[in-house]
């Protein structure tokens, strides 16, 4: 065996290394920012943090964003009264939120008793239930290492699609039938960062279902985001929790 032989071996095989170790990095922990339109909604987020005062903190995508809009009655009822500020983004995965509270700074100014974090579901179609619980996660470690006083309300990851056999158009990288017990292996995984003590796991999906476990328009219009109804449902849901986690 030559010499020459042994030096190509050793290159091919230290960069099939690099390439394994390249491809086990997981996207769902992998902080990124997003587009323009994007990054001015988290530049508003990052100015309010500067203003101070927000004692209940809101992190999510879409489904937290929709708190200004069909959850706005809820909103001021149960929530604005707590000084509480809603940092959600439409179509934030993990690793958009991630980015968001460490490169992008969106906790320098605030110090929250409480975060609401429920994140997770468009990572669905790209990512798998380990990958996005990994992201979730991290999200959850980085709030408890920059903000150690605050207590963090994890949510479940919401159901999906009408009924739990029936997928959404929307979600071509899963199986028919396969994102409902996707997004109960996340929950299954994420549900043991409760800690009975900073982090607290809840799971308010079955107030959104039917007694034969469908989705309702009148709740999810598209299965997925809430109505003025649904709102109402995850106001009622988690108003105790929160006001019990502010007393401690």
């Amino acid at each position: 065996m030559t010499r020459r032989f042994c030096a190509t071996v050793f290159v091919l095989a230290a960069t099939a290394f690099v390439a394994l170790g390249q491809d086990a990095v997981n996207p769902a922990t992998k902080a990124a920012p997003r587009d323009e339109k994007w990054m001015a909604r988290h530049e508003s987020f990052v100015m309010r943090a500067k203003a101070g005062g927000v004692d209940v903190l809101f992190l999510g995508d879409s489904i937290t964003q929709g708190w200004e809009g069909n959850g706005k009655a809820a909103w001021k009822e149960h929530f604005e009264p707590l000084t509480a500020a809603n940092f959600g983004i439409g179509g934030d995965r993990t690793e958009h939120v991630l980015w968001r509270i460490t490169e992008g700074k969106e906790l320098e100014g605030i110090n929250p008793k409480v975060a609401v974090v429920m994140i997770g579901t468009n990572n669905s179609g790209a990512n798998s239930a380990d990958q996005i619980a990994e992201g979730v996660t991290a999200i959850v470690k980085e709030l408890r290492r920059q903000r150690p006083e605050t207590k963090v309300l994890l949510l479940a990851v919401f159901p999906r699609s009408e009924k739990a056999g029936k997928d959404l158009k929307d979600m071509p990288k899963i199986a028919a039938g396969e994102l409902r017990p996707k997004i109960k292996a996340i929950n299954d995984r994420i549900a043991k960062l409760d800690d009975g003590k900073a982090v607290k796991y809840l799971d308010i999906g079955e107030k959104f279902l039917g007694p034969d476990g469908s989705l309702a328009r009148e709740v999810m219009p598209d299965y997925l985001h809430l109505s003025p109804k649904g709102y109402t449902i995850w106001a009622e849901a988690i108003k105790g929790p929160v006001a019990e986690m502010l007393k401690q």
